[in-house]
């Protein structure tokens, strides 16, 4: 079975990699870390060595043998293009997301500089949408990163929004996913950043997705904007 996710823009996710390293600001408080201890303690294999990179070559077909048509959010506990993740190991990842044509794969990086360098070389089919997450203004360099690379659906992912982003350069972006931080210790977002955002993509009618206000009570604090609740998606890449 897939493992159903509550991310509000998915409906799977998969994790032939686990565990990461921080890299920039937006990784201060990192859900996945949490989890991945937790998960640690559970006993559960693949979070054996806690946050530690690891690939799970066992878990790499397992969307082949999920016949229902999805969504899927490749590595929401790691990132696929993290230096210790082999360049073969990602080919083979790749290989199987073209093979699972049924499905949408979803893959989001803050490692845009090594997608850029290793684009050429993957194969970017319809069903494979890619993304990068951008915090603040100091790392609006990783969408070009990413209009570098062949991905048919190009997305971002301004989460944790820590910052007003009031110049993004949208050209050649498909969607755009924004959220605050959540968890015990969840730095502020101001609404006036989202509106903003919002804004922009509706000027530039690129899809807008608000996913969350997040807090210390994600679920209380809800993802309406302004009375209106943001679910835009592309229409690109449809698979079915």
């Amino acid at each position: 079975m897939a493992s159903k996710s509550t991310i509000e823009w998915t409906s799977s996710t998969w994790n032939p990699v686990t565990g990461c390293t921080k890299t920039s600001p937006g990784c201060k408080h990192c859900y996945a870390e949490r989890m991945a201890h937790r998960l640690k303690l559970m006993g559960q294999r693949n979070y054996r060595d806690g946050f530690a990179v690891r690939c799970h070559p066992h878990m790499l077909d397992a969307p082949l043998k999920w016949k229902k048509p999805q969504e899927i959010f490749v590595n929401s506990m790691s990132d696929l293009f993290h230096k210790k993740v082999p360049v073969e190991y990602v080919h083979d990842v790749f290989d199987v997301m073209v093979r699972a044509h049924w499905h949408r794969f979803q893959v989001l990086t803050k490692r845009s500089g090594r997608l850029r360098q290793l684009a050429p070389g993957l194969n970017w089919a319809e069903n494979i949408w890619m993304g990068v997450s951008i915090e603040t203004p100091e790392y609006e360099y990783r969408i070009d990163d990413l209009r570098a690379t062949g991905a048919k659906t190009k997305f971002l992912s301004l989460e944790p929004l820590l910052a007003p982003l009031p110049q993004l350069n949208l050209d050649g972006i498909d969607w755009v996913i924004v959220g605050g931080e959540s968890g015990p210790h969840a730095r502020p977002m101001e609404s006036d950043w989202v509106v903003d955002i919002r804004d922009q993509c509706v000027g530039a009618d690129v899809p807008f997705f608000f996913k969350q206000w997040g807090g210390t009570n994600k679920k209380k604090a809800g993802r309406e904007l302004k009375g209106e609740t943001w679910s835009e998606m592309p229409v690109s890449g449809v698979v079915g």
